[in-house]
């Protein structure tokens, strides 16, 4: 194992994550021959199969697992140790790596920007995806800390609640009930159409589990996995929906989009930073999750007071 390499072995949890050559070629931007051409050579190395193949997957074998935990333990010590060696130089430098839901890229970047400004030295980057790949992403250790409405309740982790997070109902500016001068009823709003988000995000888990609270089903006429394809089909007639007040933070004054005033609404949710527990912090995770619980909430607030 003294040959083996900490390239062939990043190789390797990827692929364990993924179950996947090519996923995980995607997500360590190389080619699948180079994924395979790693796999070969530490299988080498080791002196037996690491992986299996079963229909289109790939799953660890017992020395495959035994090789992962190493590699994990060894992962760790490295961060620690660049940790520990950045604290000695008494500088604020290195990576830091967020992932968050998609709603919250309408005022994370944003804090990163300001961010950024007080820490030139710290690289950044932001994975945006949808709430059951954060917490595919979470499971995992891949980043530092991570943003979310909806904090797993089965994982031992850390939160910390930075921001308010407000669902509306959001309707065309020329729709009938955008006229309504009394509060509109969730039973007549049950009878209108509503674009959803995809299965697996949270604004659509919380949603649902509200309509359901109050005995009600949602008329699902389509699913979309983007908030800005929901706003467009909003506006093209497709139909109403449920979406983060940050969604319509940029929107124009006088724009094409409203929020109703419905009984029930807002639905009051919060805004999280969650990390494993347990979870040493590098200097850089450190210094932004201090940066966001003593500033983040004045600068988002004041993008939305600005709305």
């Amino acid at each position: 194992m003294k040959q083996a390499t900490i390239h062939q072995l990043h190789v390797l949890e990827a692929i364990a994550r993924h179950n996947s050559f090519t996923r995980a070629a995607e997500e360590l931007n190389l080619t699948q021959p180079t994924v395979s051409q790693q796999m070969k050579q530490l299988t080498k190395i080791v002196g037996i199969p690491l992986v299996e193949q079963l229909g289109k997957r790939f799953y660890l074998t017992e020395a495959g697992k035994e090789v992962l935990a190493a590699s994990q333990e060894i992962s760790g010590r490295l961060e620690l140790l660049e940790n520990s060696l950045n604290e000695l130089k008494g500088l604020e430098k290195g990576h830091l790596s967020l992932a968050t839901t998609t709603t919250a890229k309408y005022f994370v970047p944003r804090l990163l920007g300001t961010f950024k400004r007080q820490h030139p030295a710290i690289e950044l980057s932001l994975n945006i995806t949808n709430q059951a790949q954060v917490l595919d992403r979470l499971a995992h250790n891949q980043d530092d800390l991570y943003f979310t409405g909806r904090p797993p309740k089965e994982l031992d982790i850390e939160l910390r609640p930075i921001l308010p997070n407000p669902l509306v109902v959001v309707a065309p500016i020329n729709h009938p009930l955008a006229r309504e001068q009394k509060t509109i009823s969730l039973k007549r709003l049950a009878q209108e159409p509503f674009i959803m988000r995809e299965s697996g995000s949270g604004t659509r888990a919380i949603v649902e589990q509200f309509f359901a609270d109050n005995r009600l089903e949602i008329k699902t006429v389509m699913e979309m996995s983007s908030n800005e394809a929901i706003k467009q089909g909003i506006v093209g007639g497709l139909g109403l929906s449920i979406l983060s007040l940050h969604c319509l933070s940029l929107a124009v004054p006088g724009g094409p989009l409203t929020y109703l005033n419905v009984e029930g609404f807002p639905i009051q949710q919060q805004w999280y930073v969650i990390y494993p527990s347990g979870k040493q912090l590098s200097l850089a995770a450190q210094t932004f999750l201090d940066f966001l619980l003593d500033e983040g909430k004045a600068i988002v607030e004041g993008r939305l007071d600005h709305s």
